[in-house]
């Protein structure tokens, strides 16, 4: 069997299941629900405030689903090309794998909170279990991808051919440092964390308990946004490290023993799977903007890519030190 119709196979009979049992739940508590049921509940009330017929809510899910998952099967079906690239294969896994714990989960919590209720206006409010319905879209969906990263990559790394080196005489020491920002996603970032911080200031003054639901997730989405759309990479005996946003914190460090070689390359969100870090571990990529990246393979055969200026020098010095810890150690 090819790839494309095993990944064909897996795609169709993941998104019959899904569709299965979207229709199956709610047929099963039809007698416990009322008609029609609460499909939407106010940001600041925290209340039901609109309703669908339960054929038609049933009907909308479904088709939603079957539709997304239907016009991914399309792409593949017509292009199967897209499967050799592996950023590709990995957003087509994740949108699937992420997709139907989400449907599912939001049947769910609607099903829940109109349950045994005799009117939809009388449905419970929705509370914490939203951040649960997208906790299970980010885990799906990051199975998702780990299922569909195995297979070829129509970018492979370059051969193992003699990498570029800077000279150094012994006992002489260099650093190499670069910086990166991403004002774009800066000031997303911020808009959400200044969203976040205003609806708890409201959830404060106001006591509606269900705004902190929104200000809880806004607020995360912003501190992550402007923590990652920053980037200082630095280059020395030790090895690699990375400094992420304006307090340089958080921080990835990569020992000059866990380097094998690296390079400069041209990559862009395309071929990445998008903005910010992508991948998984052993090979992960931190995409701030598109075009020259410092590349590092792991002498376990695995590679990092941070989107930074410079990186060619960046590479060459790293390489070196490389270089010439290995020969201190007795290794090369």
């Amino acid at each position: 069997m090819g790839q494309r119709a095993r990944f064909l196979s897996v795609a169709a009979g993941w998104s019959v299941l899904v569709a299965a049992v979207l229709v199956a739940a709610p047929l099963t508590l039809r007698d416990r629900l009322p008609d029609p049921i609460a499909t939407h509940w106010g940001g600041s009330s925290g209340a039901p405030d609109g309703s669908m017929p339960f054929t038609a809510s049933v009907l909308f899910q479904v088709g939603l689903w079957v539709l997304i998952s239907g016009v991914l099967c399309a792409i593949v079906l017509v292009n199967a090309g897209k499967l050799r690239n592996r950023a590709n294969r990995m957003a087509l896994g994740a949108v699937l794998g992420g997709g139907g714990p989400f449907f599912l989960g939001l049947q769910a919590t609607t099903l829940s909170a109109n349950l045994d209720v005799p009117d939809w206006r009388q449905a419970d409010h929705l509370g914490w279990s939203a951040l649960l319905v997208v906790a299970a879209l980010l885990l799906g969906g990051w199975l998702g991808a780990l299922m569909a990263r195995p297979g070829p990559n129509d970018s492979p790394e370059p051969k193992a051919t003699s990498p570029r080196r800077v000279p150094l005489g012994p006992g002489q020491r260099a650093v190499w440092v670069s910086c990166l920002r991403n004002g774009l996603l800066v000031a997303l970032g911020c808009s959400f964390l200044a969203a976040g911080m205003g609806l708890a200031v409201l959830a404060l003054l106001g006591g509606d308990g269900m705004l902190w639901i929104p200000a809880t997730i806004m607020g995360l989405v912003g501190l992550v946004g402007v923590i990652f759309s920053s980037v200082r990479v630095q280059v020395t005996e030790e090895g690699v490290v990375l400094f992420y946003g304006p307090l340089h914190l958080p921080r990835k460090r990569i020992p000059i023993t866990r380097v094998e070689r690296a390079w400069s390359e041209e990559l862009f969100p395309s071929n990445v799977g998008g903005w910010g870090v992508r991948g998984l571990p052993g090979g992960t990529t931190v995409m701030l903007r598109g075009g020259e990246c410092l590349v590092i393979g792991y002498v376990s055969g695995g590679r990092f890519a941070v989107s930074i200026d410079d990186a060619e020098n960046g590479a060459a010095l790293l390489n070196t030190l490389v270089a010439r810890t290995s020969t201190a150690s007795g290794v090369r």
